[in-house]
């Protein structure tokens, strides 16, 4: 990655802006999942370990109108990573204002301060200028480790570090989007083959950029997830009640058109879990490549399983986004866990690459503890999904050349 990282650049004594992802789960004020935070402390750690002063910026959740709400404050995440440095952080219950900018003019070297959630200002969504400008103005250096939130153009993304350069500041890359980037794109630039791609999830409107663009690069493109039962129905094939994007059955044909043009597979199940609801207390039934009237696939079935840990066995590379089934509910989790076990042995046996794309495919390798089994456990899944369609990213352009 041709961009200047943190360690680039002398902090010592300099105030440090970064840009970092604490959209992490909480429920009755506890985070019930750090990785996002443990992802990061390793550029912390860097400055201020240099005697850099260091502020940090992070959106939470959805908070409505821009208002701020204590469900969605960053002061749980600025408390576990207080306990993650071994080290006070300062919370700021502010993001603009006064009370940040006497904290940024007052730090000491070595010293952590944690503004509140951005998102607590509508004007961040809408890259405003003159919020930016308030931000950029707390600090002499711009870091972005933020890989979840590099494919937006919020304004702490984008007119910050922009903002920052005009005042002649370094505008660089923490160290997790310099990883994150570096995996990914190598990866899909020079893989080692077989070279398989797996998407699965509930839309096939969240893939159909991602699928195009792989068919032209992947030996093998596995379909699963409710997205494959809109390429059923464009098949002409019984869907019973499953959950279908019917705008998007025309694309969905388009895609099988290209895929019997391009030299990749495309590979979507030939049987399926069902069941007449989502309930772990519901009956359940193996159909075949037909789902009966009333009932519903919520799960690839036993031969697709099969068929697909088969591929990822002789795979070199792997990506995977999105898992195979709801696989939050029992029993419907097992063609998620089979295929990510069938990962971690490769990972394991072949020594494939192995990158899981974030989002719910990073939930469920967390959930079968599978996490360290394989190569790369991205922090964003919207960002991943957006490099798998090819797209780059104006947050990281602008960085600094290295």
């Amino acid at each position: 990655m041709p961009k200047k990282t943190i360690a680039d650049v002398d902090v010592a004594g300099k105030r440090v802006l970064m840009r970092v992802d604490f959209n992490v789960p909480i429920e009755d004020g506890e985070i019930t999942d750090d990785r996002r935070i443990e992802s990061a402390v390793e550029s912390i750690k860097s400055v201020i370990d240099r005697g850099g002063r260091l502020i940090l910026m992070s959106h939470l959740g959805r908070p409505g109108g821009g208002m701020r709400d204590p469900k969605f404050s960053l002061k749980p995440a600025a408390d576990r990573l207080a306990e993650l440095l071994g080290k006070p952080v300062k919370f700021i219950p502010q993001v603009v204002g006064p009370a940040a900018t006497k904290a940024a003019s007052e730090m000491a070297d070595g010293e952590v301060v944690c503004l509140d959630n951005l998102r607590f200002h509508t004007e961040e969504k809408k890259g405003d200028v003159a919020f930016a400008q308030q931000l950029a103005d707390l600090c002499d250096i711009y870091c972005n480790n933020a890989f979840g939130t590099c494919h937006r153009e919020d304004a702490s993304m984008h007119a910050v570090p922009t903002l920052v350069k005009q005042k002649g500041g370094p505008a660089v890359a923490g160290f997790l989007v310099q990883k994150e980037i570096q995996y990914l794109s190598e990866a899909i630039a020079n893989p080692q083959r077989p070279f398989v791609a797996i998407l699965g999830g509930a839309k096939v409107s969240d893939k159909l950029g991602a699928i195009n663009n792989l068919l032209t690069k992947v030996d093998t493109v596995i379909v699963g997830g409710a997205m494959a039962y809109t390429f059923m129905k464009a098949e002409g094939k019984g869907v019973g009640k499953s959950l279908v994007e019917d705008d998007k059955v025309n694309d969905a044909k388009e895609i099988l058109a290209k895929a019997g043009r391009e030299v990749a597979d495309l590979m979507l199940p030939v049987d399926h879990v069902c069941a007449q609801q989502l309930s772990s207390m519901a009956p359940t039934q193996v159909a075949g490549e037909t789902i009966p009237d009333g009932w519903m696939g919520l799960d690839i079935g036993p031969k697709t399983i099969s068929a697909y840990a088969g591929v990822i066995n002789k795979a070199k590379t792997i990506i995977w986004n999105g898992p195979m089934g709801a696989f939050e509910t029992e029993p419907f989790d097992v063609g998620t866990k089979e295929v990510a076990e069938a990962i971690a042995r490769a990972t394991a046996e072949h020594g494939a690459t192995s990158i899981i794309g974030g989002g719910d495919s990073a939930a469920a390798i967390e959930q079968f503890g599978l996490a360290d089994k394989v190569s790369h456990v991205s922090t964003g899944g919207g960002a991943s999904l957006e490099m798998l369609e090819g797209k780059k990213f104006a947050s990281v352009e602008l960085l600094d050349e290295a």
